[in-house]
């Protein structure tokens, strides 16, 4: 082997990336019941407009927040002017979440948007989350990053005490046991969908701390000497924020958390919602239950968080998400590679499944299926080279993927790389390429363009994976090229997508055979 391990290089400490309040264009229709309001310059509204391409008729949920010249010195009062546009959103939309995306302009002229927040959300009433998308400090995809990590603080905390139900191994015997007794030692209640909930009490000093307790009190009331389920109370105020957060804790929830026989597991990461599904499903085979998505479908349906939570990441670029969950919620964090291939999707669900002590079946020949369907493209980029010049932080999870089909990686560029986060994708890479008998790539973090540029006429490969603004000049140059973007906005999780990322990665190549057969060989002026 030429190279025995990866190599690691660093370059200019720049950025070449996409712009990270592009984040909006998928997290707004992944949280239904959100406002995104985008805090910047006309630049970011120009730029919101031409990327996302929403017309204004389709009444999107997010707006411009546009700062002129007097926000920019001081002429005008901040507070005031969030808080009439917040006010005109919550009357126009009533959104559970109003998300305030700062930009590179707040952050230059420092505006407090964190301490603003928490003032204006108690007095118009609604939660305020405040994220910095800015493309001085972050990368393309970073966007996601910084929203999630600020939501991840607003999950509500998990009780300890439900718990027990998790990890009580004999639950169905214990179930049947406590419901055939009719002793003053077992309460049995019923919730909304009519399922029993136990509450064994060994003393009166348990059961009074455990009825003390606010989460149980949201649940039970005492009638009569007997506990009997409290109806869930319908928010009417709604200017009280602590009484809507409360009711996130409903009854469907705690019952989610009784009816799983191992350690509550989060998935975190934005997802189409038909992704989000097959990957459940392909955890459900295993016996394994997903209790919530961070973020999920509707900011009221925020998953429990808290000490004795798993937590699981889909994508590379969340970072500073697994961070907040680990530091700041206590949750414990599975080191996995990510779902992108069959080979990722494989290695993702072995890993839950070893640190539940599941025994995972079926994966072997599920894999091997996919492989066998995918054959008529892998004929196509078998023995073909390829560049990544690094945009959305995805690229060792594809360079990884992309050598399984029989490419060979020249180098991966990527604008920032966690090698904590990254540890077991990189593991999985280096594994395949020794497997695949490939040459270890070369990966460069925040890599210098001008170089990037002069390597990649040296080598020649075959395509090159790029951001928008080089594209154009490559192809010029005779280079074969394929739009990084095109990746992060595909759906390219789990064994049903692993199609779609090789779609992308031929198109560009079955192009040029179809140019070829019709004689059209050389596409440049010499």
């Amino acid at each position: 082997m030429p190279n025995e391990n990866l190599v690691f290089e660093c370059e200019t400490g720049n950025y070449h990336t996409f712009c990270p309040i592009s984040c909006v264009s998928w997290l707004y229709q992944k949280i239904e019941d959100s406002f995104f309001l985008v805090i910047g310059t006309k630049t970011c509204g120009y730029f919101l407009q031409n990327a996302l391409g929403v017309m204004i008729f389709a009444e999107p949920r997010y707006a411009m927040a546009e700062l002129e010249e007097s926000d920019i010195s001081a002429q005008l009062n901040d507070y005031k002017e969030l808080k009439r546009l917040c006010l005109q959103i919550k009357q126009d939309r009533n959104p559970s979440v109003i998300v305030w995306i700062g930009t590179c302009t707040t952050e230059i002229i420092k505006m407090d948007l964190e301490g603003m927040a928490p003032r204006l959300e108690i007095e118009i009433g609604i939660p305020i989350v405040v994220a910095r998308a800015n493309g001085l400090d972050y990368a393309f995809t970073q966007g996601e990053d910084t929203v999630l990590a600020a939501m991840a603080q607003r999950c509500p905390e998990i009780d300890n005490q439900l718990l027990y139900f998790s990890e009580n191994k004999n639950l169905e015997q214990k179930e049947k046991n406590i419901t055939s007794q009719e002793t003053p030692s077992s309460l049995l209640a019923k919730d909304t969908l009519g399922v029993a909930v136990k509450i064994s009490t060994k003393n009166s000093s348990n059961l009074n701390n455990l009825l003390n307790n606010s989460l149980v009190q949201n649940l039970f009331n005492k009638k009569s000497n007997n506990v009997v389920l409290a109806k869930k109370e319908e928010t009417k105020n709604q200017n009280n924020v602590l009484v809507k957060e409360t009711n996130l804790l409903d009854l469907k929830k705690i019952n989610m958390v009784k009816q799983i026989k191992h350690p509550p597991l989060v998935l975190f990461g934005s997802l189409p919602t038909t992704v989000a599904s097959q990957l459940t499903l392909e955890l459900k085979r295993q016996n394994i239950e997903v209790s919530g998505w961070l973020p999920s479908q509707r900011y009221i349906d925020l998953p429990l968080l808290g000490d004795g939570v798993y937590v699981c990441g889909i994508n590379p670029f969340l970072s500073r998400t697994a961070t907040t969950l680990m530091r700041r919620r206590k949750c414990k964090l599975i080191g996995a590679p990510f779902p992108i291939g069959p080979d990722g999707t494989r290695a993702w669900v072995e890993k839950i499944c070893s640190v539940f002590g599941i025994t995972p079946e079926g994966l072997e020949e599920r894999e091997k299926k996919i492989w066998e369907t995918l054959e008529d493209y892998l004929k196509l980029i078998r023995g073909k080279s390829v560049f990544f010049m690094g945009d959305n932080l995805l690229e060792i999870s594809l360079a990884r993927f992309l050598v399984r089909c029989g490419m060979v990686v020249y180098e991966v560029g990527i604008p920032y790389m966690d090698k904590r986060f990254q540890a077991a994708e990189l593991t999985l890479l280096e594994k395949t390429c020794r497997e695949m008998n490939i040459p270890m790539p070369r990966i460069v973090e925040k890599p210098d363009n001008y170089y990037q540029i002069q390597r990649i006429r040296e080598l020649q490969p075959d395509l090159a994976i790029t951001g928008m603004a080089h594209a154009n000049p490559l192809e010029a140059r005779g280079i074969t090229t394929k739009w990084s973007v095109e990746f992060t906005f595909a759906q390219i999780h789990g064994f049903a997508n692993a199609r779609e990322i090789l779609e992308l990665v031929t198109r560009p190549l079955r192009r040029n055979q179809n140019l070829s057969s019709l004689g059209w060989t050389t596409l440049i002026k010499s």
